[in-house]
């Protein structure tokens, strides 16, 4: 068995009168993500660090944006698609960090619940999953509150 590690980043516009969801949860915000799924930046890059890790397409190319059967789709259903894949492959996913950048809403209080929801579905304690939430300091597009993005990495044992 050999350890490899995958990188993984999003990044999507805020918009108006759209549900947020990072996580796999439900943020109380006045913005949403835009995007052909349900916008959730965080899964995004989990997806992309597993499937860079496999040495796979990534997940504009798994899911691309011009499939209507992917439109407004859990981010969370994608996330199970890829653990499919890592099953099949035989590799297990040893340990996953990440950090969302968000000038707001403030995301501590939310942590907890996304390591939750994303436990079971990564089969990895929580206490493996690291994710952080972190301000842009009022710079660039992220600090000027138009958009939120996400970075991850995960470490795999595969074949």
């Amino acid at each position: 068995m050999k350890i490899k590690i995958g990188f993984g980043y999003d990044i999507h516009k805020l918009e108006e009168n759209r549900k947020l969801y990072l996580g796999g949860i439900e943020i109380s915000f006045h913005k949403g993500l835009v995007g052909h799924s349900d916008g959730d930046v965080l899964i995004h890059a989990i997806i992309d660090a597993l499937l860079g890790a496999l040495g796979e397409k990534d997940i504009g190319q798994l899911f691309p944006d011009t499939d209507p059967k992917y439109k407004n789709i859990s981010s969370l259903k994608l996330l199970e698609k890829v653990m499919e894949i890592v099953k099949e492959k035989k590799a297990l996913l040893l340990s996953l960090d990440s950090v969302i950048i968000a000038e707001e809403p403030k995301l501590s209080s939310y942590i907890n619940s996304m390591k939750k929801t994303l436990s079971p579905i990564l089969k990895l304690k929580e206490n493996l999953i690291g994710i952080k939430a972190k301000t842009n300091e009022g710079l660039g597009e992220i600090g000027e509150g138009k958009a939120i993005a996400s970075y991850a990495i995960a470490l795999i044992e595969a074949q």
